[in-house]
């Protein structure tokens, strides 16, 4: 989820730099690495949800190990994976479609 916050950063940094210079960013090249760069980060955000939901339930079902507090703690951080996955993959889905509607 640190790639993800990174890239996410990055991305904010060039689009308030478009919106400085008052300029689009509609250059094919740079519309391609940040389509492969979204999907990239949306794979490792969905590998980061599954995880995190198997250590929920490792803990919850199998193991018995958990009290509630840290339970609801383990899950609100499986949710809260699958919406970044989820926003990721919306995110990418755009972008590919600014590509090639291009």
């Amino acid at each position: 989820m640190a790639l993800q916050f990174l890239w996410s950063f990055i991305l904010a940094i060039l689009d308030l730099y478009a919106l400085l210079i008052k300029r689009g960013l509609n250059n094919s090249v740079l519309l391609s690495l940040f389509v492969v760069g979204d999907w990239v980060t949306a794979t490792l955000s969905l590998a980061a949800a599954c995880s995190a939901a198997g250590v929920t339930v490792l803990f919850d079902n199998d193991l018995s190990y958990c009290d509630q507090i840290h339970c609801h703690r383990y899950q609100l951080s499986a949710a809260m994976a699958f919406l970044s996955w989820l926003l990721v993959g919306i995110s990418s889905l755009l972008t590919f479609w600014l590509l090639a509607s291009e």
